[in-house]
């Protein structure tokens, strides 16, 4: 297993300039293939994270609640395409008009598949699942939703409440490395610990004067300006358009744990997202191969944060 780590990190400075090239030729070839064709590229082989079937084998035929869907990344062509083999998606949202989807109504309306009838739609916020049962579901969705709740923990354990014993999770957050919060540091576990014994609310703005300090606006076109980026954070229990939280690999394993999942996989996926597919656990689960500075995982992270320091 060492020898099997140690080549990994031999191979570390190949396979980042081999990805740098890939990536600095993905523009010029969608220059010459045209619009057209690189749809059609794109349709046919689409990115996915490595062996994207171990994740699909996990959760084929369940019952799943999405927090903050539909999100293209589930969908099919998208990197953890799932909806497809998932049995039902039913979907929370924290208010029945949102900006990323529009009018969404509660109710037998959620579209998340053309091939799939649509899944339940609850309006609550994902910190207080109210109106769903204890052990409803065998999975929970949840794609760049978590770094916009303000008590992260409090949620992860509500999600944890509405899965069933062994149930999943599919979790997708931004790394910050790669996004418009790259200037902010990570927020350590304490932190979020100390917001879960606090009950720190959804209107919570602890985190707003370091936002609008680092928050790098040439990254992140849909804020607008300066001005409007401001209003829109001042106003954000309306939209919950900011990030309270910032991520790399190893802050979203630590929080997951703490939150008692087993943490199954670990995979990162260009440009920015960190993917966690994790079991509940009835007790503290044995994560020791994914903590830590040394864990074999690190070996190999196209985030320079993520990599084991020398």
């Amino acid at each position: 297993m060492l020898a099997l780590a140690n080549n990994r990190c031999a191979l570390e400075p190949v396979l980042l300039r081999s990805m740098r090239i890939l990536k600095l030729a993905r523009p010029a070839a969608r220059k010459l293939l045209g619009p057209r064709i690189g749809k059609y590229v794109r349709r046919w082989f689409p990115r996915t994270v490595p062996e994207n079937n171990a994740y699909r084998s996990h959760v084929t035929g369940k019952i799943g609640l999405e927090i903050g869907g539909p999100s293209e990344i589930f969908g099919d062509g998208g990197p953890l395409a799932c909806y497809d083999i998932l049995d039902r998606v039913d979907n929370c949202l924290f208010s029945a008009r949102t900006i990323w989807t529009g009018a969404a109504p509660a109710g037998r309306g959620f579209e998340y598949h053309p091939r799939k009838q649509p899944g339940t739609q609850f309006i609550c916020d994902a910190t207080d699942l109210k109106p769903i049962q204890d052990a409803s579901y065998e999975c929970i969705l949840s794609s760049h939703c978590l770094e916009h709740v303000a008590n992260p923990l409090r949620a992860l354990a509500e999600w944890r409440r509405v899965l069933r014993a062994d149930g999943l999770l599919l979790l997708v957050l931004p790394h910050k490395d790669a996004t418009f919060d790259w200037r902010r540091p990570v927020t350590l576990l304490a932190h979020m610990i100390e917001d879960h014994a606090k009950n720190v609310g959804e209107d919570d703005l602890t985190h707003l004067p370091e936002i609008l300090c680092l928050h790098d606006l040439t990254k992140d076109a849909r804020a607008g300006s300066a001005e409007q980026f401001r209003a829109r954070c001042v106003e954000n229990f309306g939209n919950r358009a900011m990030h309270h939280h910032v991520f790399d690999t190893p802050a979203a394993i630590s929080l997951v744990d703490y939150a008692c999942f087993k943490v199954m996989r670990v995979e990162n996926l260009e440009p920015y997202h960190i993917t966690i597919l994790a079991r509940r656990s009835a007790g503290m689960p044995d994560n020791a191969w994914c903590l830590g500075p040394k864990a074999e995982y690190r070996c190999f992270r196209p985030f320079a944060f993520d990599r084991p320091q020398l």
